[in-house]
C-alpha cells in the first residue's frame, strides 16, 4: 500500500472508485447510503484533506441538506463505523478512506502546511508485538506531522 494522498494522480478515478467500492460494500451489507451519508462523502473525496464536522456541516447546509450538527455528525460516525472514511484524531477532523472495502490498519501522513493527509499501512511491527504477546488490537491510530513535497518546495 502506497500513501494514498500526495502523489499526482487521476482524482475524478480516485473519487469514482471511492464511491463505487462504497456503493458495493453498502449493497453486500445491506448499508444504507442515504443521500446525505453518500454527499458527506463525495465532500470528503473531494479532496485529500482533512475536514471538520463543521466544515461538512457547513456544505451541506449550503446544500439544503441539513443545518444541524447532529446531521453532519451522524453521517460522519456512519462512514468512520463502515471503513468509509477515517477520524484524524491530531486535527479533530475526518478524510475518506483511500483503501474502502480493504482490511488494513491505515497510518496518516498530515501536512502542516496545506493539511492534505495521505493514507499509508501502520507499522507492522507493533501488530507483531501484539500477536507475540497474546494483545488483540481494536483499532489503531498512527498519525505523522510534517511538510509534504509541495508545501516543502513552497518553503
Amino acid at each position: 500500500m502506497t500513501a494514498s494522498g500526495f502523489e499526482h494522480h487521476n482524482h475524478a478515478t480516485c473519487v469514482t472508485d471511492a464511491l463505487l467500492s462504497a456503493e458495493a460494500v453498502c449493497a453486500k451489507a445491506d448499508l444504507n447510503l442515504t443521500p446525505v451519508r453518500r454527499r458527506v462523502l463525495e465532500i470528503l473525496l473531494e479532496s485529500h484533506a482533512a475536514l471538520g464536522a463543521y466544515d461538512v456541516l457547513a456544505r451541506l447546509d449550503a446544500e439544503g441538506l441539513g443545518s444541524k450538527p447532529p446531521v453532519a455528525y451522524r453521517a460522519l460516525a456512519f462512514l468512520v463505523d463502515n471503513g468509509f472514511a477515517h477520524r484524524i484524531e491530531g486535527l479533530n477532523a475526518f478524510i475518506a478512506c483511500a483503501h474502502p472495502g480493504a482490511d488494513h490498519a491505515p497510518a496518516f501522513l498530515i501536512c502542516r502546511g496545506c493539511r492534505t493527509v495521505a493514507e499509508t499501512r501502520a507499522n507492522a511491527p507493533m501488530g507483531q508485538a501484539a500477536a507475540q504477546t497474546g494483545f488483540a488490537i481494536e483499532q489503531t491510530v498512527m498519525e505523522a506531522q510534517g511538510l509534504c513535497p509541495a508545501c516543502q518546495a513552497n518553503a
